[in-house]
């Protein structure tokens, strides 16, 4: 099962019919389940993560994968094996986290750091690009047509 942990809700209908629409898809794939943790709203930085990372890690099944700005670019290739070996050495669940604007708490533990770009992407966005990517990543290993 894939477990997408994302900190805030969508606020914008495109973003919402983008992300149903690819978890319609990954669904003919794997189970997946969207768990949408509350955005800490303080003034400070550090309290905010640590509110929110309560709930993240709470959410958090199997092995871990954290966006990160720093973490470790994966074409769409790579992303698919890396799911391959992941169910391979005897995973069923995969969650992947989204942070809120303010990243993650460092206290957030992960078997893997992914970046998605350098570039800086709002939260929301990167759901859906995170979404289609995990997507393309099944269509890979079953050999279907939609990764060029």
């Amino acid at each position: 099962m894939i477990y997408l942990v994302c900190v805030g809700n969508l606020k914008e209908k495109y973003l919402e019919l983008a992300c149903s629409e690819y978890s319609k898809r990954i669904s003919r794939y794997s189970q997946i389940k969207i768990i949408e943790c509350k955005e800490s709203i303080v003034n400070n930085i550090n309290v905010a993560l640590k509110n929110e990372a309560q709930d993240i890690i709470k959410s958090c099944k199997g092995y871990v994968i954290k966006l990160a700005i720093n973490g470790e670019q994966l074409s769409s290739e790579q992303l698919a094996k890396k799911i391959e070996n992941i169910t391979v050495n005897g995973y069923s669940d995969i969650t992947f986290i989204i942070g809120s604007s303010y990243g993650l708490d460092e206290n957030i533990k992960a078997d893997f750091s992914l970046s998605i770009s350098k570039m800086t992407f709002p939260h929301q966005l990167a759901r859906v690009i995170l979404l289609e990517q995990i997507y393309r990543a099944f269509t890979i290993l079953n050999n279907t047509p939609y990764h060029k």
